[in-house]
């Protein structure tokens, strides 16, 4: 069986957000496929906050480098996918090292001067959407880039998928408290709007600390950590998936929305044009609030329209073919 090694920091392998959601489907697909995916990590890190001035996480991958090479050369792996930007000059030690970007230097992300060099160093990538092909194509000269997306597990999406269940002033946001991803919107918009039931769900318990800063309005129930089966379970309930981030590289929160029929609205920024269903709906800070409750009032309570283009477009089979055909031309390098 031949052996690629997932190169991850510490926190992205303990937390379940997308990154944890990613490799654990990453790895089941490679057994499907005949591909072992060694998780690779740091067994230090240097902060958990990447926003804290002089622990950037990009500075601390640096010092990490001597632990995961002896785990990259301790299994035998010659083939490598890095998650993270400052594992970049892991090319120098293994030739077929591939970047599948959890972030991407944008100015709307924190770090996103710090990000930049190490992505000049880039070759080889593999992205969720065409968009991110296009700027890392426009920005860094890297054009040996395929586009294979997160797929979202069509078992969940079937067993928990039960209109019955839906609530109709339910508003369901997911995210991090952090200022690309406007959890202080969310609040607001909960604050004018009383008679709505507004759902934020965090990946990290460490974001039930920083949220103690906030006045966290009545009509608001913060949710940590749920795993992917308790998250689909709530998303059914829910009527209206929201997401007010500046910038997405993985989104992953959006396709599975779209797969539970959920009425989306979402960014106008074209990060997110591949999330382009009948009933998903872009905007920005100055309509947002009259967008969510317009899609409440809809007299639908779900969408197929946004169901079927979901499973066409992003389900984990989509996302297996796409990964048959990568491995099978990059493992022959």
């Amino acid at each position: 069986m031949n052996k690629v090694g997932l190169v991850m920091r510490k926190i992205q392998f303990t937390e379940r957000q997308g990154p944890r959601v990613f490799a654990d489907r990453l790895q089941a697909i490679g057994r499907e496929l005949g591909v072992d995916i060694v998780f690779i990590s740091p067994e230090r890190h240097v902060s958990g906050y990447d926003w804290v001035p002089g622990y950037e996480h990009e500075k601390g991958d640096l010092v990490n480098y001597d632990i995961v090479l002896d785990q990259i050369y301790a299994n035998g792996i010659e083939h490598v996918i890095y998650t993270v930007s400052g594992f970049t000059y892991l090319k120098m030690f293994l030739k077929n090292s591939v970047l599948f970007p959890h972030s991407f230097p944008d100015p709307a992300l924190t770090g996103y001067d710090m990000m930049k060099p190490f992505y000049q160093m880039v070759d080889k990538a593999v992205v969720q959407t065409e968009f991110l092909k296009g700027e890392l194509a426009r920005n860094f000269g890297v054009t040996d880039v395929d586009v294979i997306p997160i797929g979202f597990s069509e078992d969940l999406a079937e067993r928990h998928f039960d209109p019955s269940q839906i609530v109709n002033n339910r508003i369901l946001w997911i995210g991090r408290d952090e200022e690309n991803r406007r959890p202080d919107l969310v609040l607001e918009y909960a604050r004018q709007n009383p008679d709505k039931e507004v759902y934020m769900v965090f990946g990290g318990e460490r974001y039930r600390e920083s949220m103690k800063k906030y006045d966290i309005p009545l009509n608001v129930r913060l949710q940590f950590a749920l795993s992917q089966d308790d998250i689909f379970k709530l998303m059914n309930t829910a009527k209206v998936y929201w997401n007010c981030s500046k910038f997405d590289t993985f989104a992953m929160p959006l396709t599975e929305a779209l797969a539970m029929g959920k009425i989306v609205v979402k960014p106008e920024h074209p990060c997110y044009g591949h999330i382009s269903a009948r009933h998903s709906f872009s905007g920005n800070e100055k309509n947002w609030f009259e967008l969510v409750n317009m899609a409440a009032a809809s007299p639908s309570s779900y969408s197929w329209d946004n169901r079927s283009y979901a499973f066409e477009s992003f389900s984990s089979r989509i996302m297996k073919e796409g990964y048959r055909e990568f491995f099978d031309k990059w493992l022959r390098e």
